[in-house]
């Protein structure tokens, strides 16, 4: 039997579950629609790793290599180390007989117990949903509203300092080294020490015919003199600090390098007292904050704190996460994730925001240079040209290079921090040595794959999507990159078996084509990016933020490969600051379109895989309804006394309703919704008031990592009447 799966994950998007689920069930079951959930929460699969509840993931990930598969994802938290203690905690709080994370793992147990968690860790999710190639595009009802409903994209103030700071040599895209495999392979990874020892990082390592496998490293003394110089220059031309990561995705390296941020900045401290602090376990890696919350338990702790407060105080002016609370740059390392927080800088003039919480220029450091020249081309552009009216610019769709744990993002188990001086190299089984780099003590060694399949499919993909849209096809790539040269020999040979006739397809570098694409967008032409995994987080973010004021409301399919669907709902990045408004003052500011967006093209998938023409009218329905949603400005507001994520789900049942009544497709349908959407319409007004009346108390969840369902359920469905109506129906 077909179903459409819908993901409970995490944060403020599990949150919204409890509320707009009901009303999808409700709805779905008028039309014979079967709706089937699955947790995918980091607590869910923290406890499948230790047999304590269903492996709902690995059960996704067989399905999304069928026809059948129909999977609507919502935004899930990809672990941090800090972000996983917590849940481990709570879980242990909750009663859960679980160990704890083993820091520095010595035993076979421990190093298990390791290896159970860093499956928790990081995309976790992505790489074994995600068997398919990304087409990510602003719907046309949310680009019209854009228009008309224009945010405003702050001016650059003149003479404005704010650039990007990025290595351009010794780091990950000037080291990288690439080849394209002859044949089918097993290959593994070893580091030759200069001590003539012989360490295997990584054997069993599984590669086919035609598939793209990469090496590269960052050297790390060049990274920490690099650090070093950009802290002196932020301090030297009085702008704030920031360093811009995505250690939630690359959750190897990024934390990695963020430590090494945290002890550049803080450099006298880790000289006097990293001995003390390295023996308590407590690791920049993890964050400033990490450390400041472990050092009461140090005999000394108080001495170390005022060690920090000075280095605070002297160093170059940080960046804050949270002024109020004192939470900088450098607290956690999942805070700044970098395709959200460059383009918000982009918005608000080129500033962000200090300790006072007043604005400023600001050094965005972004250590490796693979993608950084991207972010500086935005940032030449606005301070040219000025800031983008989003009431008139063209829109940049994505076709992203993702499926099968594609380039970067599927490296996780191929990084590492070399533990001696010498050689890595990658070999083949026979004993070839395809890749090798001389490398130092501490530097961060990585291997990639790209298998060919998926490069087909993504080429497939851009060609269907321009032929479709009239757009231009750009193709990020970077002929100069390693990487990118066996990619573009590819996209060379794919195209022609294409129709491309009188369609624009080209490949230009990230940065000219990020020049290319904002140049049109300022004529109102559209442009779509053909990229990578990265720059696809990246661009998905970048272009919505700037056209849309947001990326929550990109329509996000994932053809797969197999035939099947996944729909994703949009970026969870403010999820945690939702949560934390609910709990202190019953106020969910989550926007749903996302969901919205995705469960039309779920529909009308059901529709095709289940031979169930009435999926079809429900899709056309909810679709209708979501523009006259975005008309009547019914997503959640930002303040107490406004509509929040709550009262807008129930705008959006009230015109669903109502166009499912209206609508002369499906005459069974529309007398079934006929009471439900005059019932809705009568009760508005008792409704909102149920829906307001709650706000401003403190509201409980039961968990952050691991809500209560039947408070969860109590405080997301406050409305006795539209319970009682929805119950009824």
């Amino acid at each position: 039997m077909s179903s459409i799966i819908y993901t409970h994950t995490d944060e403020a998007p599990l949150l919204a579950t409890f509320s707009f689920l009901p009303i999808v069930e409700a709805y779905a079951a008028k039309a014979g629609v079967n709706i089937e959930t699955r947790d995918i929460s980091v607590a869910s699969r923290i406890l499948a790793q230790f047999g304590l509840a269903d492996d709902a993931l690995a059960e996704l990930g067989d399905l999304a290599k069928t026809p059948e598969a129909n999977i609507i994802k919502l935004p899930n938290i990809s672990a941090s180390i800090p972000q996983l203690k917590a849940a481990i905690k709570e879980l242990q709080e909750k009663g859960f007989d679980i160990p704890n994370y083993p820091e520095s793992p010595s035993t076979d147990e421990e190093k298990e117990i390791r290896a159970k968690y860093d499956k928790v860790k990081g995309s976790a999710v992505n790489p074994v949903l995600r068997e398919g190639n990304s087409d990510r595009r602003a719907p046309a009802s949310v680009k019209n509203y854009a228009k008309s409903h224009p945010h405003t994209n702050k001016p650059f103030a003149e003479g404005s300092k704010t650039a990007v700071a990025t290595m351009g040599a010794h780091d990950f895209a000037s080291n990288e080294k690439s080849v394209t495999m002859p044949a089918d392979d097993t290959l593994s990874i070893v580091l030759e020490t200069s001590g003539g020892d012989t360490i295997v990082l990584k054997e069993g390592l599984q590669v086919l015919e035609g598939e793209i496998v990469d090496g590269t490293k960052m050297e790390v003394a060049h990274l920490q003199a690099f650090l070093h110089n950009a802290i002196a220059k932020a301090k030297a031309d009085d702008v704030l600090l920031s360093v811009h990561l995505k250690a939630t995705m690359m959750k190897v390296s990024d934390p990695i390098i963020f430590g090494h941020a945290v002890k550049a900045y803080f450099a006298d401290v880790f000289k006097q007292y990293g001995d003390d602090l390295a023996a308590a376990g407590l690791s920049a890696n993890d964050g400033l904050g990490g450390i400041l919350s472990g050092l009461d338990a140090l005999p000394n702790g108080a001495e170390i704190k005022a060690a920090f407060e000075e280095g605070l105080a002297n160093g170059a002016r940080l960046s804050y996460v949270n002024s109020d609370k004192g939470i900088t740059n450098l607290h956690v390392p999942s805070d700044v994730i970098i395709d959200a927080s460059i383009p918000a800088l982009v918005r608000n003039g080129g500033r962000l925001w200090g300790a006072d919480g007043s604005e400023d220029d600001t050094l965005a450091v972004i250590p490796d240079s693979s993608y950084a020249g991207v972010y500086q081309a935005v940032l030449d552009d606005v301070k040219a040209n000025g800031p983008l009216d989003p009431a008139t610019i063209g829109t940049v769709p994505n076709v992203g290079l993702m499926a099968q744990a594609a380039e970067e993002y599927g490296s996780h188990d191929k990084t590492f921090e070399i533990p001696a001086n010498g050689t890595v190299r990658v070999l083949s089984s026979a004993g070839d040595v395809l890749i090798e780099h001389d490398v130092e003590t501490g530097d961060i060694w990585r291997a990639c794959q790209t298998k060919d399949v998926p490069i087909q499919d993504w080429v497939k993909l851009a060609v269907g999507r321009a032929r479709a849209t009239g757009s231009p096809a750009i193709f990020w790539l970077n002929e100069t990159r390693a990487h990118d040269v066996e990619l573009i020999k590819k996209v060379n040979a794919y195209l022609p078996e294409h129709d491309t006739e009188g369609l624009e397809i080209k490949i230009l570098a990230p940065a000219l084509a990020t020049s290319y694409s904002l140049a049109r967008m300022r004529k109102g032409e559209d442009t779509i990016s053909v990229t990578g995994n990265v720059l696809r987080d990246y661009n998905t973010d970048l272009f919505p933020i700037l056209e849309l004021g947001t990326s929550a409301k990109m329509l996000s399919v994932v053809p797969l490969i197999a035939g099947g669907g996944l729909f994703e709902t949009g970026a969870g990045g403010s999820a945690p600051k939702h949560v934390q408004q609910l709990v202190e003052e019953n106020y969910l500011r989550w926007d749903s379109l996302g969901e919205f967006f995705a469960l039309v093209p779920s529909l009308e998938k059901y529709a095709d895989q289940a031979d169930a023409p009435a999926a079809k009218v429900l899709a056309d329905a909810l679709d209708r309804a979501t523009g006259t949603f975005l008309n009547e400005n019914r997503s959640p507001g930002r303040k107490l006394g406004t509509t929040d994520n709550r009262g807008s789900h129930f705008y959006l049942a009230l015109y669903w309703a109502e166009e499912l009544a209206q609508q002369s497709d499906d005459a069974a349908l529309a007398e079934a919704f006929a009471p439900l959407a005059k019932t809705l319409r009568e009760k508005e007004s008792t409704i909102a008031e149920e829906l307001l009346a709650v706000q401003g108390k403190p509201a409980d969840i039961g968990g952050y990592y691991a809500v209560d369902d039947e408070k969860t359920s109590a405080v997301m469905r406050p409305s006795k009447t539209f319970n009682e109506a929805l119950a009824a129906f």
